[in-house]
């Protein structure tokens, strides 16, 4: 009866060669610690000029957040005139920077470093406040918010036939 070599264990045992490394062996196959820090300090390095510019952004970012809470205001108000069958109003205070609506008693910031500036029909301008009324039938006082902070700026319209808002950015030296 013959065995089979792949089934001998002392024949294995006999052709297994011991794992034997030179000391040349270990620069082939991995990385010293030196190549390690190198690479950890690159990638940290990296990270740090990404956090640099994300943070850079912060003040356009507060700007159209300011611009888009206030567009949301008034399309609440808007809606609130359609459903109730009543004037509902949207009013600025520029000397605190804050605005409400009508119906509301929550008075939003605006954040003192934007500029604001109203544009709307002269009845709704009071000492330091102006107003967008919305009327039942979703009509207006129209007029056009002005947001700037530094070189960024938007700019809200409100058609005053159709009530509609829009927000657009616009350049700072309008």
């Amino acid at each position: 009866m013959a065995i089979n070599q792949a089934q001998d264990p002392k024949r294995k045992a006999k052709n297994a060669y011991p794992l034997r490394l030179s000391p040349g062996s270990f620069r082939l196959r991995g990385f010293t610690l030196l190549e390690l820090i190198v690479v950890l300090f690159i990638v940290v390095l990296g990270f740090s000029v990404v956090g640099i510019n994300l943070s850079s952004g912060n003040d356009s970012t507060e700007l159209k957040v300011a611009a888009r809470d206030i567009v949301s205001a008034l399309r609440y108000a808007r809606g609130q005139a359609l459903i109730y069958h009543q004037e509902t109003t949207v009013t600025l205070d520029l000397a605190e920077n804050t605005y409400t609506v009508s119906g509301q008693d929550k008075v939003y910031p605006i954040p003192k470093a934007i500029d604001v500036t109203v544009v709307t029909a002269q009845s709704e301008l009071t000492e330091g406040s102006a107003s967008i009324r919305f009327f039942a039938d979703g009509s207006s006082t129209g007029g056009r918010i002005n947001l700037e902070l530094g070189k960024a700026a938007w700019q809200i319209d409100i058609n005053w036939l159709t009530g509609q808002i829009e927000l657009d950015e616009a350049d700072a030296s309008e």
